[in-house]
């Protein structure tokens, strides 16, 4: 029997004999991205030798990883930055990472209306014209004191409801609702509100009022918001050298059949596409024919692709109702649209001071750009002479993209300059000065946190669980709000403690309980780790066999930091 995030003992099938291989359950992994890398790291402190990581890719990271394209400026997909809720994480990035990194201070804005808005926007309405700050604020007031569109909070059914209850009218029209839609796709009201919980439930009224009287900025930024970012190979280089700690096996063809002890340099096969597995024999099938079995499977494998396509078995009657349950949920693609550009003035470096910004309004295709030279010196082929901006756009039915069924990328990427030079981040002519164009579309970029989403959850993991399959990580969970990358790492390195060392795992938010009926039910609690900025529990005692690793407990990134994550809604403050 799998071991359950209610049980606290350790299950009698793992065993943590390093001394003996054979003994030990097989452990296969499948995802090389944060979440397999967290397992593998943690299942090798622990001494468990037993495993093997698969992954479709050449390279390890998965969405985390960075690429350096052929005019050297080094591009991450999406504006990653090392926020973390988790002591272990931190460990794992001094460790791996050392002194080589940027601490870096957070400097982001909204631009609207032709100019730009401190971040967090609700306590800069000042800077709007003057009839659409009256309009957000008064729609503000309407909405703290009950007198909007939807009563409160607790009334929203979904997250559009939940928009109007909390911002009132004005914010929502203006920045809200459209700036929503740009990041998921999807109209909120295809969304829940759970995601975000009561985080921003109140704001303060008399700060945003006092801002406008006394023509005050109030700047969510400063010297304790800081992230640090490695100081060489983007994102990617933190998890490239996790990867490499772990081994990459060696790939000799000769040996690719010859069973778990083949390549005993590294637990780490690339290059490695799961096409096929077989939950009676507990089989994996790969594209090159290669086959592994396992007695405990982990994947990071997008949700919906793994049991609609991939799961295959002969004595499972209700495989097929689970894979239909998992189609159900919901998704949008993006494009990572890179422009590298020389500097406006020799030895100038980036022209600007800015983290990253959020563009609600239609002139421009994406939500968020990011002064990705900002982040490190390193991330153009010379710092004082190039800069680079990373455009992100979703894409999904209800929100095409220029040739979407074509996949057109050059239409996209005219459509982000045009959109830059609308936004003032382009100045008349600069379009001379881009040297590099890059793009990266991601099938699978943002996990919908659809109104059903909790539902599906809960009927389609434990049913994984209970056949020894543990679906984690962005996609494998589909739990947004616990999806940073420090978050999906930790899904890795607590499953393997709650595999291992019977401990519960605290950042998926899933508990299993046993129903009248004698089988395994899930229900959803608040993750201890979800969001930026959370209250953490106390540090627990460490465990006899773990001496050195404490999981939870707060970190650097917990300082005045963000109560939900930066892109979910740019309108948050820190916690003083």
């Amino acid at each position: 029997m799998p071991l359950h995030a209610h049980d606290t003992v350790r299950s009698p099938n793992i065993r943590l004999d390093s001394g003996n291989a054979q003994g030990q359950p097989r452990i296969v992994i499948l995802g090389a991205g944060p979440t397999g890398l967290g397992a593998g790291y943690r299942l090798k402190e622990l001494g468990y030798t037993n495993f093997a990581i698969f992954d479709r890719h050449p390279y390890v990271g998965g969405l985390a990883h960075s690429f350096v394209d052929d005019r050297g400026f080094t591009w991450d997909i999406g504006g990653h930055v090392m926020f973390s809720h988790y002591k272990y994480y931190d460990q794992c990035f001094d460790a791996l990472m050392g002194a080589d990194f940027t601490l870096n201070n957070r400097e982001s804005w909204v631009r609207m209306f032709d100019t730009w808005v401190p971040y967090p926007f609700q306590n800069n309405i000042r800077y709007l014209p003057k009839v659409a700050a009256f309009e957000c604020m008064s729609g503000l007031i309407k909405a703290q004191t009950g007198k909007g569109k939807v009563a409160s909070p607790a009334a929203a059914g979904n997250f559009g409801e939940f928009i109007d209850a909390v911002f009132g009218e004005g914010i929502a029209t203006h920045f809200m609702r459209p700036y929503n839609f740009k990041v998921w796709a999807h109209p909120p009201e295809m969304m829940n509100k759970h995601w975000i919980g009561e985080r921003v439930a109140v704001l303060d009224i008399d700060r945003a009022l006092k801002n406008i009287m006394l023509g005050q900025d109030d700047f969510g930024w400063g010297p304790n918001n800081q992230f640090r970012f490695p100081l060489m190979g983007g994102t990617g280089e933190f998890y490239r050298r996790m990867g490499e700690s772990i081994g990459i096996a060696s790939p000799e063809p000769e040996t690719r059949n010859a069973g778990p002890t083949a390549n005993a340099a590294g637990h780490i096969h690339l290059n490695k596409t799961a096409v096929s597995i077989d939950i009676d024999r507990k089989v994996i099938t790969f594209a090159d024919g290669a086959t592994e079995r396992y007695d405990i499977l982990v994947t990071a494998m997008p949700l919906d692709v793994l049991c609609r396509d991939v799961l295959a078995s002969a004595a499972e009657p209700e495989l097929a109702s689970i894979a239909a349950t998992a189609a159900k949920l919901k998704h949008s693609s993006g494009y990572m649209v890179g422009i590298g550009l020389r500097s406006r003035s020799p030895g100038a470096g980036t022209p600007d001071t800015k983290s990253w910004m959020y563009f609600p309004e239609d002139n421009c295709p994406f939500y968020r750009v990011t002064y990705l030279s900002n982040y490190s010196p390193n991330m153009t082929p010379d710092k004082d002479n190039f800069y680079s901006l990373l455009c992100e756009v979703s894409e999904s039915a209800y929100k095409p993209t220029p040739g979407r069924e074509g996949r057109d990328e050059n239409a996209v990427i005219e459509d982000c300059i045009t959109g830059l030079e609308n936004a003032g981040l382009l100045e008349p002519g600069e379009r001379a000065s881009i040297v590099s164009r890059w793009c990266y579309y991601a099938d699978y970029s943002y996990p919908t946190p659809s109104v059903d989403r909790d539902d599906l959850l809960a009927q389609v993991i434990p049913w994984l669980e209970d056949r020894d399959i543990y679906s984690r990580g962005r996609f494998g969970m589909w739990k947004y709000e616990v999806s940073n990358t420090d978050h999906t790492l930790m899904q890795g390195v607590e499953l393997v403690n709650r595999l291992l060392l019977g401990e519960p795992e605290h950042t998926i938010g899933m508990v299993y309980k046993v129903t009248d009926d004698g089988r395994q039910a899930a229900i959803h609690e608040r993750s201890a780790h979800a969001g930026s900025g959370e209250k953490k529990p106390a540090a627990p005692t460490p465990s006899p066999a773990a001496p050195t690793i404490i999981v939870r407990t707060k970190s650097i990134g917990d300082v005045k930091e963000a109560d939900i994550s930066e892109e979910e809604l740019g309108v948050t403050q820190g916690r003083g």
